[in-house]
């Protein structure tokens, strides 16, 4: 009898034997897709050319792009190793599934090898008409009749539901086996990129050597730059105030016009009108300025990066350290970004171009986003002009390589006279 119902098994896991299903998690598919991108990015950085000059200026350039490059690769690897932790804590969650379903298993084929023992000992058409025919009565005849039909469909569901969870099983083993391959892969991708890691930052410990021996060639180099840095910013905050100055009169003409019209509406009476609240300073925007502000907001951490094509932050926000470089130390009102030769600056966001102006035989942009301004510098062409409507990742015009191939981007971004970090705003 027992054989019996172990053939029934058998014969149940051989037809469940041709069943092919193939699945990955969503979860794993979206961190590999989030992944890849990160890579892209990396390999399309690793183009950029270094300056060939052995200059105290060539070798500042230098510094900046491997520093940047490193930045990049570090917050790879730490992606990297956040889905090595999701993938491992999915591989946590479907082993304890399959623990689960296994136990499942083993209940329902306990319970079908008793019904089958059952059925075997009782299987016999007398046997079935015997107790059916020795009821007491024609109504106690008729459930005994409707209780045997019921056990068979009890015993053909119970065998459909072993051959389910059959297959549920396989399927879970499949998608377990799948996700460790995946980490596997993972783990074998992060040795590599360590390597790469340890070979950039070898190159940076070589070029900072060679610098330290030229400290006061340095200082006058940075001391160039923040002078050119210092006249730009000057001019750039001369710009913005006329510009703020002239949103502050759009949004006063808005005022005396919405006072004029609610003049208008009200009643003649003068014992029921009711005086305008609404004060001066209350109006620093119109309602256009005001609607696009907001929209700019929302959209903080996803806007654009401001150039086509691969690129390296080499230059970052606000006053800070180089990094194993004595008394070398930086003040960046914005950020610079590193493209590719003939790499075009775009807008991050809808707005108006507000300036184009001149400075060291460069071109620079000042685009209006409602109470926001982005500023695009060191341009050797534009196709807009003031006055021009843009959309998000317009064109503004081309970067401009110098003579060590650098192609550099300055980048700043301000809410009317405040200074923002670009870097909080773009997705990177």
């Amino acid at each position: 009898m027992y054989n019996c119902s172990k053939h029934i098994l058998i014969l149940i896991f051989t037809l469940l034997s041709g069943f092919v299903y193939s699945q990955s998690t969503p979860k794993i598919r979206q961190l590999e897709k989030e992944r890849n991108e990160l890579h892209r990015r990396i390999s399309e950085s690793e183009s950029l050319l270094k300056s060939t000059g052995n200059d105290v200026k060539s070798q500042l350039d230098n510094l900046a792009l491997i520093s940047g490059q490193i930045d990049e690769r570090r917050r790879y690897l730490s992606a990297i190793q956040k889905d090595i932790n999701s993938i491992q804590q999915e591989i946590n969650r479907l082993e304890g599934e399959l623990k689960v379903l296994n136990a499942d298993l083993k209940l329902k084929r306990e319970k079908y090898e008793k019904s089958l023992k059952y059925l075997h000992r009782n299987s016999s058409i007398q046997e079935k008409l015997m107790f059916i025919f020795s009821a007491d009565n024609l109504s106690q005849m008729y459930r005994r009749l409707r209780y045997v039909r019921q056990y068979a469909d009890f015993q053909r569901l119970k065998g459909e539901e072993i051959k389910s969870k059959l297959a549920e099983i396989k399927d879970k083993k499949k998608v377990t086996e799948e996700t460790y391959d995946a980490k596997l892969a993972l783990l074998k991708h992060q040795e590599t990129e360590k390597k790469k890691l340890e070979e950039q930052e070898a190159d940076r410990k070589k070029l900072l050597a060679s610098m330290q021996k030229k400290q006061r060639q340095l200082k006058n180099e940075i001391d160039k730059q923040r002078k050119a840095a210092n006249k730009l910013n000057a001019e750039i905050d001369r710009l913005i105030a006329i510009e703020i100055e002239a949103a502050r009169k759009r949004a006063e003409e808005e005022r005396r016009r919405k006072e004029a019209e609610a003049k208008k509406q009200q009643p003649s009476n003068k014992e029921e009108s009711k005086p305008v609240t609404k004060q001066m300073d209350a109006y620093r925007v119109d309602d256009s300025d005001r609607k696009l502000s907001g929209t700019f907001e929302r959209n903080k951490g996803r806007l654009p990066i401001p150039v086509t094509g691969p690129y390296v932050i080499v230059g970052h926000y606000g006053q800070y350290q180089v990094e194993g470089l004595r008394n070398v130390r930086l003040d960046n009102k914005g950020i610079d970004i590193k493209a590719k030769q003939g790499a075009m600056a775009r807008t991050i966001f809808d707005g108006e171009v507000t300036a184009v102006f001149q400075y060291n035989g460069l071109a620079n942009v000042l685009v209006r986003h409602g109470s926001y301004i982005s500023v695009y510098c060191n341009l050797e062409s534009v196709i807009v002009k003031q006055g021009s409507q843009l959309k998000t990742r317009d064109v503004i015009g081309q970067i401009s390589t110098d003579s060590d191939g650098n192609t550099v981007l300055h980048f700043q971004l301000r809410k009317e006279k405040d200074k923002l970090n670009p870097e909080l705003w773009i997705a990177k």
